[in-house]
């Protein structure tokens, strides 16, 4: 019964959500609210920048403050079909404790949108309740390792309640708040999509695992992207469509595999991907708040 309550929740959010459903990604829009610059753990791939250059995750135009952020979710609601407000950087959302002043009051001004977020997963066990407390719908927790010993070599700091952990001790950490973090949100009614991002020759040949291990605790999709190559990995080539192809079909075996993400920054809204409908901060005159 509880399966089932889980899954009428799942279908009634995959409606809505253009980063959930592949059939209304290019029908409805989503805003990414970059309020959360802060970043808990230290990615091999991942630099983090405030900057009008580059088109991917961990950029933004600027740090908003909630005000110019209920203000910049006003106005766009008044343009253009919105029906998710997200949280997803630059830095990780729960490591900002802006996050969740800024979820309460979008409830409570904007409750027909649903709220979404994506972490790193490292304090969403410990923030569970308070995230399921102010209204959000569906957590994006991106987990690229199953085996402390592939993230020992992703991952080069995790900092937890004032201490700094490195190698399998840091990956191992990370990895058992993130496993808690899917099993507790799950168990709140809280949808749950894990991210892992494929690196050739690291964790390529560990995607399937990971969505075993995610699927067991109560994540209901999945999402498999490809390396954007930098940081330490910058010289790794990115995987190609087909090795792509090949290990969201042995994840699908265990997970639905959603296909149609577009990267984005953590200043986009919009409609995803659409040509004149997909926007970020840089392209709208006198969006620097």
């Amino acid at each position: 019964m509880q399966e089932d309550k889980k899954m009428q929740h799942f279908a009634h959010v995959t409606q809505a959500h253009p980063c959930f459903n592949e059939k209304i990604h290019d029908k409805v829009g989503r805003i990414h609210i970059p309020i959360a610059p802060k970043c808990n753990i230290q990615c091999g791939f991942c630099t983090r920048k405030i900057t009008d250059k580059e088109n991917r995750p961990g950029v933004a135009s600027c740090i908003m403050s909630v005000d110019e952020a209920i203000e910049h979710i006003r106005k766009t609601t008044s343009q253009m079909p919105i029906s998710v407000v997200g949280v997803a950087g630059p830095g990780d959302a729960l490591d900002n404790p802006e996050t969740l002043v800024l979820f309460k009051k979008v409830r409570e001004e904007f409750p027909d949108l649903i709220l979404c977020m994506s972490t790193n997963g490292l304090l969403a066990a410990d923030y569970a309740q308070q995230i399921a407390d102010v209204g959000v719908k569906t957590v994006t927790i991106t987990i690229n390792a199953v085996d402390p010993t592939i993230g020992a070599e992703i991952y080069d700091d995790i900092e937890y309640d004032g201490k700094v952990y490195h190698g399998i001790e840091g990956a191992k950490l990370l990895l058992d708040h993130q496993l808690k973090a899917v099993e507790k949100l799950s168990d709140l009614g809280v949808v749950v999509k894990v991210n892992s991002v494929v690196i050739p020759g690291v964790n390529d040949e560990h995607i399937v695992e990971i969505a075993k291990t995610v699927k067991a605790k109560g994540a209901s999709i999945m999402n498999v992207l490809p390396l954007i190559p930098l940081n330490k990995f910058k010289d790794v080539k990115k995987p190609g469509c087909g090795e792509l192809s090949t290990i969201r079909k042995q994840v699908e075996e265990y997970l639905p595999v959603f296909r149609a993400c577009s990267q984005c920054r953590a200043d986009a809204f919009g409609i995803p991907g659409v040509k004149d409908q997909d926007f970020s901060l840089e392209m709208v005159p006198n969006s620097h708040y």
